[in-house]
């Protein structure tokens, strides 16, 4: 199609299932290929709605697949990414958005820092709990700095599969340095929660940061995060505050919870949404202006 530029994604897990349903819906993107390494679940229901589908990972997606993909999504692991995924797609021209920690290429937050990532061919969309907070840091640190931030992700267990469990060092990692790089605070720590409760409870992100002008007042401060929770509901549209941005001495405190789209996975998930609908949204931005210059040809 002449108006959408093609895409594939390598890894038909939950959050590889989940990325092609919202393809789907895209405006701008077209899912031209899944690629697994064994005929699993994923595969079979992506071949179900007629997408070309490889077995043999990276390598079926880049000899077999169709010559136009333009981006590909890596939804596997941080190892995989590294040694495999990110390279082969690099050596062939591909952009890679990659949903794991690996963090080859700049961590990407679409809201704060998309613009500055045009020429790049690999970027890091960081981690679920980074999408949640990431914004909200960079927030309060566009108008009164932040000396300081610390966020806990709490996920329901139901929704962190095998990836993400194996994933766990790197997403507290990665995580506590994009809240740096990318959110702007000159110190970052980041913890998981994965919440066994039954039934499963929402994603919720606390969100501490220790400002560093305290002559801002705080109703600069709280007006930057609400405008930012705004701009998020654009892609994100389950994210809100469920509790509202405080603050006492020099440090802010707020909650965000993240309801998913249920496009494939429970609303519970909003863990693995958030990422999904932040790395879409940032494919579509791009394919906007691959589009602009003549899309695929």
């Amino acid at each position: 199609m002449a108006d959408r530029i093609k895409v594939g994604v390598i890894g038909p897990g939950n959050i590889g299932s989940d990325l092609m349903y919202k393809i789907f819906r895209s405006k701008h993107l077209e899912m031209a290929m899944m690629a697994g390494i064994v005929e699993s679940e994923g595969i079979r229901r992506a071949k179900g709605f007629g997408v070309p589908t490889t077995t043999e990972g990276v390598d079926g997606l880049i000899k077999d697949g169709d010559k136009d993909i333009r981006i590909v999504f890596d939804a596997t692991s941080a190892a995989a990414h590294l040694k495999f995924n990110g390279p082969k797609l690099k050596e062939n021209g591909i952009i890679a958005i990659d949903l794991t920690p690996a963090a080859i290429g700049p961590y990407c937050v679409p809201l704060v820092n998309l613009d500055k990532l045009a020429d790049e061919q690999d970027i890091n969309m960081v981690t679920c709990g980074g999408q949640a907070t990431i914004p909200i840091v960079y927030a309060v640190s566009r108008v009164a700095g932040a000396e300081y931030a610390e966020i806990i992700s709490c996920i329901s267990s139901k929704s962190a599969g095998p990836g993400t469990r194996a994933n766990m060092d790197e997403f507290t990692e990665t995580t506590s340095k994009a809240l740096e790089v990318v959110g702007g605070a000159d110190k970052g720590k980041a913890i998981i929660v994965l919440n066994p409760a039954e039934p499963p409870l929402m994603m919720t992100n606390t969100i501490h940061v220790r400002v560093k002008d305290k002559s801002v007042p705080f109703e600069e401060i709280e007006k930057s995060i609400l405008e930012m929770v705004e701009d998020l509901k654009t892609y994100v549209p389950g994210y809100h505050l469920r509790v509202p941005p405080t603050m006492e001495g020099d440090k802010v405190t707020t909650i965000v919870q993240v309801e998913g789209q249920a496009d494939f996975l429970p609303a519970y998930s909003g863990n693995l949404d958030i990422i999904n609908s932040a790395a879409v949204a940032a494919a579509e931005k791009m394919a906007e202006r691959m589009l602009a210059e003549g899309g695929n040809k």
